[in-house]
């Protein structure tokens, strides 16, 4: 897999580190709160699962599977959800949409607007990646790992047709690999 990489951009290190300094953030932010976090599947679980741990405060967790790629490496544009949020209890509560990536914005664009029919107390975006060059609706995240350019990036979570989610780092895809330029 290391080979379809032109470069590795994100260490496991700097990751680790990165995670850690949301969590202060979202201690901070959160205190007092038990807010619930809704990590988007599948990107987000790798960065959900050690957000989590890194945050040293009572929260929930939910889960919602939502996907615009399928296995392209641009939006369709049409966001497909698998889970119902309507089914969470979100009403009166502080939620956090937790995601891999905030690339185009329609994705999360659609669930902002799903979740906020529930009439929760507050609702921020958490992206531990943010293309903001590739944006497509105006949306933006509250909490950032990293600003990151245009590149199509893998592992940690990130993936190309469902491959290369286990990299522990996060690295940009070569264009042969994806069909790109």
């Amino acid at each position: 897999m290391n080979g379809d990489l032109l470069d590795i951009s994100y260490g496991e290190g700097a990751i680790q580190e990165r995670v850690r300094q949301l969590g202060c953030e979202l201690a901070a932010d959160y205190a007092g709160k038990n807010p619930v976090f809704i990590g988007v599947l599948n990107g987000a679980f790798i960065f959900l699962a050690d957000l989590v741990r890194a945050c040293e405060f009572p929260l929930e967790l939910r889960f919602l599977r939502a996907s615009s790629y399928g296995s392209a490496a641009v939006t369709s544009g049409v966001v497909k959800l698998s889970d119902s949020v309507s089914s969470l209890p979100l009403t009166g509560r502080h939620v956090l949409i937790v995601e891999d990536i905030l690339d185009s914005g329609v994705t999360l664009s659609r669930i902002r607007e799903l979740i906020l029919a529930e009439s929760p107390a507050s609702l921020r975006l958490c992206a531990f990646l943010d293309k903001t060059a590739s944006r497509q609706v105006p949306i933006e995240a509250d909490y950032v790992g990293f600003s990151c350019g245009p590149s199509f990036f893998v592992g940690y979570g990130l993936d190309y047709a469902e491959r290369y989610r286990n990299l522990p780092y996060i690295g940009v895809l070569k264009p042969e690999i994806y069909g790109g330029t």
